[in-house]
């Protein structure tokens, strides 16, 4: 194999790692719901009716806006674990779309794809990060490359794990992303979130937020039974996207590959 050759997994991967970045801060900085933490009243609570009769509350009936994007926000970071699915329309990358289960313990496990062309299997394990591409995914990667050295590669890495050390430079980004206290962290800040309609996200009971900035809008919807968790971002405007947060608390299912035939990237010259 040409050191030519050899290199070209090792710029995937960075194209991988990086976009992977890109796509999870993509939305959750310019919605900013995270403050300090005051007190933390119930999301329902009863009212008196001028008949005497004691009829329940809407949700969130005392708190404002920022206020109830303040309890999202220290609800969500809580957690333990949760299940990311993002679709986002990146003006640099593209399309991308994740499905991400990740942890604080920073394991992570899912699979992402650029702009409808092919996919990769993506798991981190302790300290190791594994891959899976499938051809179409490689071949799109790869495109104004000689056809000779591309067909090199999806003969040696299509369909095949492949493996990286999590601190190596080239894994950083990725290492960042699979850190669900790194990520969340991003919602600190201040709110200026308006109150808006009452509805569900996958039979959840919700209240919606907004806020604008600019020409860019965003809508958060917050749980208002159980734990007050972020469940829904919708942007629209320069970067218009959909994440959806699940599986709070639940174990990340990341294991290493039970193939044994595992290409180790680090051990590969160029």
């Amino acid at each position: 194999m040409s050191v030519t050759a050899a290199s070209r997994p090792r710029r995937i991967r960075r194209t991988v790692l990086g976009t992977l970045c890109v796509a999870a801060v993509l939305t959750l900085p310019a919605c900013g719901p995270l403050g300090q933490d005051g007190k933390n009243p119930k999301t329902t609570g009863k009212t008196t009716g001028k008949d005497g009769e004691e009829k329940k509350a809407a949700p969130f009936a005392d708190l404002s806006g920022p206020e109830i994007a303040e309890k999202a926000s220290k609800a969500t970071r809580g957690a333990s674990s949760l299940t990311l699915k993002a679709d986002l329309q990146d003006t640099e990358e593209g399309h991308i779309v994740f499905d991400m289960a990740l942890s604080t313990k920073g394991d992570c496990t899912g699979t992402m794809s650029m702009n409808d062309e092919g996919n990769v299997i993506i798991t981190k394990v302790g300290k190791t990060v594994y891959m899976q591409y499938d051809e179409e995914f490689l071949r799109a990667q790869a495109k104004g490359e000689p056809k000779a050295e591309t067909d090199a590669v999806v003969k040696m890495l299509a369909g095949r794990w492949v493996k990286t050390d999590a601190t190596s430079p080239d894994a950083k980004d990725f290492v960042t992303f699979c850190d669900l206290d790194e990520l969340l962290s991003a919602y600190e800040g201040g709110s200026v979130a308006r109150k808006g309609p009452l509805g569900t996200v996958n039979n959840q009971p919700t209240i919606a937020l907004t806020e604008t900035d600019g020409k860019d809008s965003y809508t958060m919807h917050v749980a208002t039974e159980g734990e007050p968790y972020l469940l829904k971002v919708v942007s629209t405007g320069t970067d218009p996207g959909t994440m959806i947060f699940s599986d709070f608390n639940k174990p990340v299912p990341a294991k290493v590959p039970a193939d044994k035939d595992i290409l180790d990237l680090d051990n590969l010259n160029g």
